[in-house]
């Protein structure tokens, strides 16, 4: 009987070998934790939909920045639930509104915490869209001062990453030219450059409160059928100015991540959205997977596709987890 020159269990033995040869590394420094935040003081609402996730108010929001922090996650990005919305979304450039105040707030509990904020009008308007509203649609051209403004205002409290999730064509370019004609040069820029009309958002609709009043997004977030023109997308971004871009969902857009690798050479991060993290935990609560070894794995696939940072709310479990 012939017998396999190589054989490939060899170096399957033990954890110290399967370690050793391990082709795909997963740290808690790889992760992005997304925190929602609200007005007030003392507030944490717990979000039914996403177990573990809550809705917290500035000072919290901080506390539990310094935690991400000590477990070895060195960023979050921040969603405002804000007390008003109007037809334009004014409040999101609000200089005391949530978002702002926790970027304060985060600086003085855990300077070392990378601050990046979530630049979108869908939270502060009355109808739910992404932008300013002209004869039913969104209107591109008239959102992006409006992104801009936004931008700015969380660069002046202090945040070091900008992320605009809107998809409006050339909001990168207007927010990178808001920025540096205010002087933030430095503050880097993280573009949502692929992102997908899904149906995976359901989840983080229900926590930031940010469903559409009528029809969907499909004018402005991708076809989820297309890949060469996420990757159109994500050059376009990178020559406007991001500093680092995503693509959004994650779980079920792994070659999109891995095109986005391919093409560019900045950072890329993908996100692990909302209704990825609450198939997990539904299933995991009634018994059917194993709710670490599924986290875990999944958060290895995004990693081994190409992403160099992850948005999760899988952060702090998966960071005790791996610490």
């Amino acid at each position: 009987m012939s017998f396999p020159l190589h054989r490939y269990r060899r170096l399957r033995r033990s954890e110290s070998l399967r370690t050793l040869v391990r082709e795909t590394s997963l740290a808690p420094s790889h992760f992005i934790a997304p925190l929602f935040v609200v007005p007030g003081r003392g507030v944490r609402q717990p979000v039914p939909s996403m177990p573990g996730v809550d809705r917290v108010s500035a000072e919290l929001a901080a506390q539990d920045a310094k935690a991400l922090a000590s477990l070895g996650v060195l960023s979050v990005i921040l969603f405002g639930i804000p007390g008003h919305k109007d037809a334009t979304g004014t409040s999101g450039a609000d200089p005391e509104g949530p978002v702002c105040q926790t970027v304060r707030a985060i600086k003085a509990e855990s300077p070392a915490t990378v601050v990046m904020t979530d630049v979108c009008l869908c939270e502060y308007t009355d109808h739910g869209h992404c932008g300013a509203l002209a004869g039913g649609t969104v209107d591109n051209d008239a959102t992006l001062p409006l992104l801009a403004a936004q931008a700015l205002a969380h660069a002046q409290a202090g945040a070091d990453v900008v992320a605009p999730s809107d998809m409006m064509d050339g909001r990168v370019g207007a927010i990178r030219e808001k920025l540096d004609g205010g002087g933030f040069r430095d503050v880097a820029l993280l573009a949502y450059a692929a992102k997908y009309a899904s149906g995976f958002y359901g989840p983080f609709r229900e926590a930031a409160g940010s469903t559409p009043s009528f029809g969907d997004r499909r004018s402005y977030q991708m076809d989820p059928a297309n890949v060469r023109e996420g990757v159109k997308e994500i050059l376009s971004d990178v020559e406007e100015g991001a500093d680092l871009v995503m693509v959004k969902p994650a779980l079920a857009y792994l070659d999109v991540v891995r095109a986005a690798k391919e093409a560019t050479n900045v950072p890329v991060a993908c996100y692990n959205v909302s209704g990825e993290y609450a198939m997990v935990k539904a299933a995991a609560a009634n018994g059917w997977i194993d709710g670490k070894r599924v986290t875990l794995e999944i958060l290895t696939s995004m990693r081994r596709a190409g992403a160099d940072l992850i948005l999760t709310y899988h952060a702090k479990e998966a960071s005790e987890w791996l610490g």
